[in-house]
């Protein structure tokens, strides 16, 4: 009879040893969620494209800690004088991951290119309504009608034609929508009958390779020693699912994870003060704000709006849940950000005005309605549930009567997309340092249909022309001129009620060498190291 212990023992260094190595180099990052799935070209949430970042690689990609767009999966790249063809010069011997289903017999070329672009855009792709479909982004920043054409002109050369001249664009090929994926891959899955698979057991070019998930507990990786770049540092990486951020931190302070997620503000002073820790720390291209959805009455009366905007009080929300850690937004950009318009002034916190433009849109004796609080915690809304109570208690001030609603994170963005809510929380972080890539996708036209990212769903046609005409310039101070316009259209007219700009902070152990925090908010760990 085996010795239990001895034969634990046995098994776990054997484990290790088959790992390749006694020693191997693991860092535990604890994260705040579970992905959607392992396909960012389907979701918007900083959560999921976390998750699917080790894995995959764009054409272009952000140099770490910044918003410069460098080479990628295309090692160069040539715009055309009108700014509407791009065409990229693909790298060759790109290898691909392999996992027990399926084995890769050719490297990346401009296939996977075309299959991963024309599965978002087109409903005739075999993929296109797999995994629910949706492809928020590549909707939401109007790529379907924005692209004309995308080209094979060789196995390592692609071409995309542009109906118009888009200066966003080569930007916008850096985000995570725009992963490429295997088009090998998808068309073994789709010949067995499983193509649901291609966004369960993702295959990419990335940094790690995905080993194992289980929801709500943990993700695994493992450096993929045929990447095309410089080598990760660490042999292995782990996400701990840990949704109470004060879980999160004693797991840190235990060195069960070396990195953690979205600290609460109230902590902050202590980690700082602990040895064994760092806390590193960058203001946020973020905003958190409250949608009101304008397709909902009373919300489609700008008096209504406006009447909100005056009754909520945002030095009190700003104190109470961000503790310091936040600047009143009065604008969608945050001021770090080209064209802000800091001319704009925010409304004042004036409860008797309030009422008087209430009673003017007939809404004397106020009215009831939902207020939907995130379920998540995230930089730009550390407590939304806290927010929602502050927000409620000033708005029945003035009469208007909130209920507070909340659903899982998942299924809230879904029903917040389709338009059900009549104020939700919500925010954004952005993803490549264009004005263009927060009034479009929050505030578009195109964004505001059912299921898109507008969850005011505002269509103002004076503010769509301007932001979309900037996105034609090449000059950036013309194209700045248009954002300041259209920043007062969205003033006076005022779809949200913009709550802040928040400081992101980052805890980690002195042990982790090498993280640079992103301007994007998102979290890589492809170059950190372990001392």
């Amino acid at each position: 009879m085996k010795h239990p212990v001895r034969a634990a023992a046995i098994a776990a260094i054997a484990a290790l040893l088959a790992a390749g190595s006694v020693e191997a180099k693991t860092l535990v990052y604890c994260s705040e969620g579970s992905p959607e799935n392992f396909n960012p070209m389907i979701n918007t949430t900083g959560t999921t494209f976390d998750a699917n970042k080790p894995i995959y690689n764009q054409l272009v990609q952000f140099r770490p800690g910044t918003t410069e767009v460098e080479a990628g999966l295309a090692e160069s790249w040539d715009i055309s004088e009108d700014d509407t063809v791009f065409t990229f010069h693909l790298r060759k011997n790109v290898q691909w991951h392999s996992n027990k289903i399926f084995k890769p017999t050719r490297p990346f070329n401009a296939d996977d290119v075309i299959f991963s672009f024309d599965r978002q855009w087109h409903d005739s792709n075999p993929y296109h309504k797999i995994s629910g479909g949706g492809y928020e982004y590549f909707g939401d920043m109007d790529l379907p009608n924005l692209l004309d054409r995308i080209e094979k002109l060789d196995d390592y050369t692609v071409r995309f034609t542009l109906k118009k001249p888009n200066a966003p664009f080569l930007a916008d090929m850096a985000m995570d929508f725009a992963a490429i994926q295997s088009k090998e891959y998808a068309d073994a899955l789709l010949a067995a009958g499983k193509p649901e698979m291609i966004d369960q057991e993702p295959v990419g070019t990335g940094p790690f390779e995905l080993v194992a998930y289980q929801k709500d507990t943990t993700i695994r990786y493992r450096r993929f020693d045929g990447f095309w770049g410089a080598k990760a540092k660490l042999d292995a990486l782990v996400f701990a699912i840990t949704k109470d951020p004060a879980v999160r931190l004693a797991k840190l302070r235990a060195n069960e994870c070396q990195v953690m997620a979205y600290p609460s503000p109230a902590d902050l002073p202590a980690i700082k003060a602990d040895p064994k820790l760092q806390l590193l720390s960058q203001p946020g291209l973020n905003v958190g704000y409250l949608a009101l959805n304008n397709t909902r009455p009373p919300f489609g009366d700008v008096r209504v709006r406006r009447a909100i905007n005056m009754a909520i009080d945002k030095k009190a929300i700003i104190d109470a849940v961000y503790q310091g850690a936040g600047q009143p937004a009065k604008n969608l950009i945050p001021p770090t950000m080209w064209s802000y318009n800091n001319a704009v002034e925010d409304f004042p916190y004036d409860p008797a005005e309030a009422k008087n433009l209430l009673a003017a849109a007939g809404l004397a004796g106020g009215f009831e309605t939902e207020l939907w609080a995130m379920p998540v915690q995230r930089p730009y809304n550390p407590d939304a549930r806290r927010m929602a109570e502050l927000m409620q208690s000033d708005l029945a001030k003035v009469g208007i009567r909130a209920k507070i609603v909340s659903y899982e994170w998942g299924e809230y963005r879904k029903r917040v997309a389709a338009g059900e809510a009549p104020m939700a929380l919500l925010g954004w972080t952005g993803d490549n340092g264009d004005p263009d890539n927060f009034f479009v996708p929050l505030a578009g036209c195109a964004a505001a249909r059912p299921g898109g990212g507008n969850a005011a769903k505002w269509c103002n046609h004076e503010f769509d022309d301007l932001v979309n005409k900037a996105a034609t310039l090449p000059s950036q101070a013309e194209r700045a001129r248009l954002y300041e316009q259209a920043q007062v259209v969205m003033h006076r007219e005022a779809p949200f009620y913009l709550v802040a700009h928040s400081v992101v902070f980052m805890p980690m152990s002195k042990a982790v060498i090498g993280y640079r925090m992103s301007p994007l908010g998102d979290h890589r760990f492809d170059q950190v190291d372990l001392q």
